[in-house]
């Protein structure tokens, strides 16, 4: 199929629609190749076809040059599409990232807190609260290997663990205590 590059059907737009009946499909196929949409693709190619009309009286009239122009465009518009696309995702996940990052250092810095609090007031309980308080919460030491390693029985690590217990709750902020009970303090 030949087309008419008449100077007269340029002026009435004919030309612009022999090349979009003979190129259309194929340049929606070539850019859906680079761009892995059709939608986008469909765009990529219409553009093509309106920079090409813009461009008429600029580009070589032979349609050797306008397949081309046309292809050469589209290409260069996939090839943008698909850049801009990964910059938008790479910049997604870096935002997303960075949310999760300050996220969790905003909870590492209260946990910091939350345990600085926490240590000053073990520090004020008596010696064997303290002590008793550390291995067994801080420690994650049992009962019985608590009781072995200070030679006492059980039943008195239960009961110096009952009154660290009671002695924080008086000495920490209801909202500290709280969080020590949810930590299985």
């Amino acid at each position: 199929m030949s087309i008419n590059r008449d100077p007269s059907m340029l002026e009435e737009g004919l030309f612009l629609k022999q090349l979009f009946d003979r190129y259309y499909t194929r340049l929606v196929y070539f850019s859906a190749q680079i761009v892995g949409s059709k939608e986008a693709a469909e765009d990529i190619a219409q553009d093509a076809f309106i920079k090409c009309w813009n461009q008429k009286d600029d580009l070589d009239q032979h349609e050797l040059a306008i397949k081309s122009y046309l292809y050469s465009t589209v290409k260069n518009a996939s090839l943008n599409a698909v850049r801009h696309q990964k910059v938008k995702a790479s910049y997604a996940m870096h935002v997303n990232h960075m949310s999760v990052t300050e996220e969790s250092l905003d909870e590492t810095i209260i946990f910091s807190e939350v345990l600085a609090e926490l240590h000053a007031a073990l520090n004020t309980l008596p010696e064997s609260c303290q002590r008793i308080s550390r291995m067994g919460y801080l420690e994650e030491m049992k009962n019985g290997e608590i009781a072995e390693e200070l030679g006492i029985s059980i039943n008195t690590v239960k009961t110096q663990k009952q009154r660290a217990l009671q002695l924080l709750r008086l000495r920490l902020k209801p909202g500290l205590y709280s969080f020590l009970l949810l930590m299985n303090l």
